[in-house]
C-alpha cells in the first residue's frame, strides 16, 4: 500500500472518529442531527469527505484496497455526498442516522484492519 493510499485510509478513519465523538458530545445521533448550525454541519462534511477519499482512491487505480470494503458502502457514501452537495436541505436525515449508526461502524473496523496490517 502506497503511503497516500494509507493517508486516505487513515482519513476515513479519523472522519468517522469524528462524528462518533460529535455524536457522543450531543448524546445521540438524533440530537447531534438536530443541531443545524454545528453538528449536522459537520458530520455532513465529514461524510462528504470521507466519500471524496474512497472517490480518490479508486481514481488512483487502489481497486485491491478498495476490495476490502463492502462495494455498497463506496458507492452508498459516494450518492450519499452527491445529495449533500446537490440538494443540501433536501437530504433525508434517516438516511443518514442508519448510515451513521449501521455503516459507519463497519466502514471504520474495515479501516482499521487495512492500517493494522
Amino acid at each position: 500500500m502506497s503511503k497516500r493510499a494509507r493517508d486516505r485510509i487513515l482519513l476515513i478513519k479519523k472522519k468517522i472518529e469524528f462524528i462518533q465523538n460529535i455524536v457522543e458530545e450531543k448524546g445521540s445521533i438524533t440530537q447531534a442531527l438536530e443541531d443545524e448550525q454545528n453538528a449536522r454541519a459537520a458530520i455532513l462534511m465529514h461524510l462528504t469527505a470521507i466519500a471524496e477519499q474512497f472517490d480518490k482512491l479508486l481514481h488512483n487505480g487502489e481497486l485491491e484496497l478498495l476490495s476490502h470494503f463492502d462495494k455498497q458502502d463506496i458507492k452508498g457514501s459516494y450518492e450519499l455526498r452527491n445529495f449533500i452537495a446537490h440538494d443540501y436541505d433536501g437530504v433525508d436525515f434517516h438516511i443518514v442516522e442508519a448510515v451513521i449508526r449501521e455503516r459507519l461502524p463497519i466502514i471504520l473496523e474495515t479501516a482499521q484492519k487495512i492500517l493494522n496490517s
